[in-house]
């Protein structure tokens, strides 16, 4: 009992029952919290499903009123009656082709030298990567100058700025996508060499000094050693790789915005949806196949990463 004539001592609150945050922080990390994922929801979630919704219908965007169920036509239509649809699809799978043979090759070929430590190895890494963080549109531009039938670097090069023997790398159907995949490569190959140098700085160096002692030469050592450690990096490699031969929009825009024999896939989806006729059901259903097609690549890759996880 505490004496006559003091105040009895307050009662402790409970450890779990005292407040952490005030009201006014409660209040700032539901901000900084909820409208992110208002903003995420509203303009990828919701924008994604209310495609997916009208790829089964036809709408030329003027009024909600105008929307009228299709069900599968346009799908149908697109397989059946589309003649730039097959040719798109076709020009999507050669970019894939020519980024996993040319520039992923040759950015892993860039990522094992600079591995070395070799002298102003920041400066060629600067120096490759910085493609990678120029705006594609940036490229195509500096690009359309190097293809410029008459004032251009490769046509001033090989003679061909000449009236009468102009190579036009641009307008020439069967030139112009290649044209533009060189373009495509000079970027990828920097985003494959940062991938790749960062799997090489993983790899135990124990595995390389056991291989030198084995007497493997710098050859062996790469291919019978490290290689096979670089799997994972390899695996998202891969991935990437289709990403970005699915996703190829800004370069084909900016060169001739999809004309001429470099239709794709985004392209058709553009030219439906912002064209002149706007075709916005049929642009949704074209644009449902590139998101079943990337679903079919991502979700395997996600699984495989999951199960790795849950062995670990």
């Amino acid at each position: 009992m505490p004496p006559p004539g003091t105040a009895s001592p307050k009662k402790r609150a409970p450890q779990g029952h005292r407040r952490l945050l005030t009201r006014r922080d409660r209040l700032t990390l539901g901000l900084m919290a909820g409208l992110p994922t208002i903003l995420h929801v509203a303009l990828v979630w919701v924008t994604a499903l209310a495609s997916i919704a009208l790829a089964f219908t036809t709408w030329n965007g003027i009024g909600f009123d105008s929307i009228q169920w299709v069900g599968l036509d346009n799908f149908k239509e697109l397989f059946t009656n589309n003649p730039q649809f097959w040719p798109a699809v076709e020009h999507n799978v050669v970019w894939f082709v020519v980024l996993i043979l040319i520039p992923t090759p040759l950015g892993l070929f860039l990522a094992v030298q600079l591995d070395k430590k070799i002298r102003f190895s920041r400066v060629y890494q600067t120096a490759f990567f910085l493609p990678v963080v120029v705006s594609m549109a940036v490229i195509g531009f500096v690009w359309q100058l190097v293809y410029n039938p008459d004032t251009g670097l490769i046509n001033s090069l090989i003679g061909a700025n000449e009236p009468g023997h102009y190579i036009d790398w641009i307008g020439d159907p069967d030139l112009n996508l290649w044209a533009i995949l060189v373009a495509a490569s000079w970027r990828h190959t920097g985003y494959m060499m940062i991938l790749y140098l960062a799997g090489l700085k993983s790899v135990d160096p124990a595995l390389r000094e056991a291989s030198a002692l084995d007497g493997a030469n710098e050859w062996q050592t790469f291919k019978n050693v490290i290689f096979p450690t670089l799997r994972p990096t390899n695996t998202v490699v891969l991935v990437v790789t289709i990403i970005e031969a699915l996703r190829a929009f800004d370069l084909v825009f900016v060169f001739n915005k999809g004309a001429e024999g470099t239709e794709l896939l985004s392209i058709l989806v553009t030219n439906n949806i912002i064209g002149e006729s706007s075709r916005i059901g049929y642009g949704s259903a074209i644009a449902v196949v590139l998101l079943v097609i990337s679903l079919a690549v991502i979700i395997p890759y996600l699984v495989a990463t999951f199960r790795k996880e849950r062995r670990a």
